[in-house]
């Protein structure tokens, strides 16, 4: 009799830990739980905080690391916020800087197919606004520059964009628009439209709304060489 009481002593014993091993076991659980609810639950940063965070990371973008920091917050805010314009073109503007910059190729191409479809969100989002339009036809000319067969498809793209451009704002970004235009027809292969007088011609009216840029009178130059007017 005494070995069955012990025995039954000891199983008790044992079934007593079991249950307050369990019991820890739901607690901690629950804990986990309650803490990712805290951190699911916790406020969005307002978008225009995020928008200030991004621009004033955009300008020191001589460092890679600030635009790639830049991305990461703008693709954060807009998971909540999808139907913001003024994120969308920021993305596609902060994409296509780090594609035209990174010295990494799977970096460029996922930067430029990622800028595009920013740019064409902006456009659906705000159709009647320059900054959308510019950005996607950024994209697609960096994309075009990367890949022959890309370049010869979005000849057309880059060039509506633009047009778009100068019909809503012709002097947005000093003139950037009359400086893409121009480079498609200094670059494209006669073939395609490529036309160096049409390329200086877009170049000077550029230096309208652009005289101290100096990307713009680069590319005029350029254009003057082809041209053989030194």
């Amino acid at each position: 009799m005494r070995v069955g009481t012990t025995n039954i002593g000891q199983r008790a014993g044992n079934l007593g830990l079991c249950l307050a091993a369990v019991s820890l076991l739901f607690s901690v659980t629950s804990c986990r739980k309650e803490a990712v609810a805290t951190r699911d639950e916790s406020p969005a940063r307002p978008t225009a905080d995020v928008i200030a965070e991004a621009d004033t990371l955009y300008a020191g973008r001589g460092d890679l690391t600030r635009v790639r920091q830049g991305l990461i917050a703008l693709r954060h805010s807009q998971a909540t916020e999808a139907g913001n314009y003024d994120l969308a073109w920021r993305l596609a503007k902060f994409d296509y800087y780090l594609a035209s910059h990174t010295l990494d190729d799977t970096e460029r191409d996922k930067a430029f197919r990622e800028g595009i479809e920013a740019g064409k969100l902006a456009v659906k989002l705000q159709d009647g606004k320059p900054d959308g339009h510019f950005w996607l036809g950024a994209n697609y000319g960096g994309s075009a520059k990367v890949s022959m067969l890309t370049g010869l498809a979005e000849v057309d793209e880059i060039k509506q964009e633009m047009e778009k451009v100068l019909k809503l704002d012709e002097g947005y970004q000093a003139g950037s628009a009359y400086m893409v235009l121009g480079q498609v027809y200094l670059e494209a292969p006669r073939l395609l439209g490529g036309d160096t007088q049409k390329a200086i011609d877009y170049f000077q009216k550029g230096l309208r709304f652009g005289a101290n840029n100096p990307l713009l009178r680069w590319h005029l130059a350029q254009a003057y060489a082809d041209a053989n007017r030194k």
